[in-house]
């Protein structure tokens, strides 16, 4: 049905309606030179009757002095609209049409494949959530169509449509498409992306675009228009984490003071208790609006203005976030950076960067590596030139409210400017995880703080005297491993028996820490970084105090094990390690952790979406999956006596 009849049927207030409350679906084509993307994005709009019968006119005349296709309609110009790529024949510029059915609308980016337009491809794919990568089935998967995979993967798109176009070159062979899609799926095993789906077509004919194509009947999937409608977004909203930068304080008159913008995820409503970075001042919101209107709640992707029951000083480039679930706050980021300037991005250079609302000088201090992306190998390398793709160090003026990528495109990316040409050079995805770097750097940086406080300790009773009053040795069990390998079992049955024996002791585990201390941090991982800070600050003074701590968390990365050890001190720490295969974990799971994240419910669960580096070398290796609670209690306190701990 087309536009017109659906008016005449609807009105066009009924008509507006219904198109308003159609979910969006943004999505781009990418992959090599020549592979039909232009074709493709014309035949869908072509059959689906979309195209204005004015547009269709001038396409008709533009392909009798352009065209490719004979005396047919060249619907790659209904795209192409630069005189240069009508004469070339090829993408330069990304281009955007828009179309709707009953079902869905649509935003469809046609990106350049050519390897010298890869920035402009990088631009078009940031706001998408679907790709579809074109492979000619004649040439199989190029280098520029795994270039391109690896853009989008970067850039955080989910959902992936391998077309393999032309398919009637190569006699609608079967064979051949099954060939090409056992090619991609090996490489595509390599991204981090969770829904790729095949689908045979011929964008020229119109074999599988909008219409089942007959010539391939052992394709029993849906053609590509249907499977547009069906695909499903609603998991990919982050709906849980509030992030509003603010773009605009709104004062229209001494009476009001609103602060403008768009969330960039999670829900607001009225009553909420809010927290604004970078200062940290709290308040409830006093009214939302959206278009000038009150409502009772907004959510991401919605631009409304916030007014505050408190007067909290808040400008354009702060951000407005929950008070137990903010962004990490820090004048330094990891990230994968795309170049998009011919001047080759070097380490030490000062840029102007533009993170949410916030602009802010920068400096690259370091280029870690490069991405071949042929093989998605690391290289070292010096420079990044153009269209290259690394992994850099960014330093700040100001503090950058950042969350990872993965888990926020729009707080986890910004983009570099130059200074003096205001040219934008580059654009950037924050990375989560720390440096081994890093990570030893805050390690040494708390021990070294620790070493300069008891230097100017005025404490007259000594840890020893402590220790002697109370009557035993003071340490840290540090007990690691999967969750569900046994860890808070094994605490609390310690915990139980050294009291009995007449032992002053205390377990820390997660349950604990974020009901009271960690109440503030999520799961992200320098949220977890700074929850298992603080447990080995809490552990040092309880040693200090005389007294026994068992402290049970997961504590997945060496390095931060390493960092509690030297937090702790190196004498006193005991690390045990509850040793168990994911599988067993995850059958011993009664309340569903394992499962929701296999669902994709929740984010961040270590074995299954995070990673966990297993000791190499713990003090106590415990088998938990082979033997029971009372054989392990019995090892570790065997343990302790052969070591000292307990006389």
């Amino acid at each position: 049905m087309t536009y017109g009849s659906q008016i005449d049927e609807l009105g066009i207030e009924g008509w507006l309606a219904r198109y308003g409350q159609r979910e969006m679906l943004r999505l781009l084509t990418c992959g090599s030179v020549d592979d039909g993307k232009s074709t493709l994005i014309g035949r869908l709009l072509y059959d689906s009757q979309t195209v204005h019968d004015d547009v269709l006119a001038a396409t008709k005349k533009a392909s009798a002095r352009y065209g490719t296709t004979g005396e047919d309609v060249d619907l790659a110009l209904l795209v192409d609209g630069l005189q240069a790529e009508r004469e070339q024949g090829i993408t330069i510029d990304v281009a955007h049409r828009y179309f709707a059915t009953d079902r869905r609308k649509f935003i469809i980016a046609d990106t350049p494949g050519h390897v010298q337009y890869t920035r402009n491809m990088a631009t078009g794919a940031s706001n998408c959530d679907l790709a579809i990568i074109l492979i000619d089935a004649r040439h199989g998967v190029l280098e520029q169509t795994r270039r391109h995979s690896f853009l989008c993967a970067l850039l955080g798109i989910q959902h992936f449509v391998v077309a393999v176009n032309k398919m009637d070159l190569v006699g609608w062979s079967e064979a051949r498409f099954e060939e090409i899609r056992a090619a991609y799926a090996e490489f595509a095993s390599r991204l981090q992306v969770r829904d790729v789906h095949f689908i045979p077509m011929s964008a020229l004919k119109g074999d599988n675009v909008v219409r089942r194509s007959e010539a391939m009947p052992w394709h029993q999937g849906p053609p590509l228009l249907a499977h547009l409608e069906s695909v499903h977004l609603a998991g990919d909203r982050n709906l849980v984490d509030l992030r509003l930068p603010v773009q605009l304080v709104l004062r229209p008159n001494l009476d009001f003071r609103g602060f403008c913008g768009t969330l960039a995820s999670g829900i607001l409503r009225v009553g909420d208790e809010i927290a604004t970075l970078p200062s940290g001042r709290r308040s409830r919101v006093k009214s939302l609006l959206v278009g000038g209107v009150e409502v009772g709640e907004a959510w991401a992707p919605m631009a409304v203005t916030v007014t505050l029951a408190d007067e909290v000083d808040v400008s354009r480039g702060d951000m407005i976030v929950a008070p137990n679930n903010a962004p990490h706050l820090d004048n330094a980021v990891e990230a994968m950076v795309v170049w998009f300037n011919e001047t080759p991005m070097q380490t030490g250079r000062q840029y102007l960067v533009k993170h949410t609302t916030l602009e802010t000088p920068g400096e690259v201090v370091e280029l870690r590596y490069r991405i071949q992306i042929g093989t998605l190998r690391r290289e070292p390398a010096t420079a990044l030139q153009m269209n290259e793709i690394g992994r850099i160090r960014l330093e700040t003026a100001r503090p950058l409210a950042a969350d990872a990528y993965a888990q926020n495109r729009t707080t986890g990316s910004f983009i570099l400017i130059d200074r003096m040409t205001n040219a934008t050079v580059g654009a950037g995805m924050v990375v989560e995880r720390m440096t081994a770097e890093e990570s030893a750097g805050r390690t040494h940086a708390a021990a070294d703080a620790g070493r300069n406080l008891r230097l100017v300790d005025k404490r007259r009773v000594t840890a020893d005297a402590r220790a002697a009053r109370l009557g035993q040795r003071p340490f840290v069990l540090w007990i690691t491993g999967l969750p569900r390998s046994g860890k808070s079992s094994l605490a609390y049955a310690l915990e139980e028996r050294l009291f009995a024996d007449g032992r002053h002791v205390q377990v820390l585990d997660g349950e604990i820490l974020r009901r009271g201390l960690s109440r503030d941090l999520g799961f992200r991982g320098a949220d977890r970084w700074e929850n298992q800070r603080r447990a080995a600050e809490v552990a040092r003074l309880n040693a200090e105090s005389g007294l026994i701590t068992i402290v049970a968390l997961v504590s997945p990365l060496a390095a931060e094990r390493q960092q509690a050890r030297a937090i702790v001190g190196a004498d006193r720490f005991v690390e045990v390690f509850c040793d168990a295969p994911l599988a067993v974990c995850e059958a011993r799971d009664q309340d569903g952790l394992y499962a929701r994240a296999r669902a994709g419910e929740i984010a961040n669960v270590t074995g299954v979406d995070a990673p966990y580096e297993a000791p190499t070398a713990p003090e106590v290796r415990l088998d938990t999956e082979r033997e029971g609670l009372a054989a392990n209690l019995d090892r570790v306190l065997a343990a302790l006596r052969q070591r000292g701990m307990l006389g």
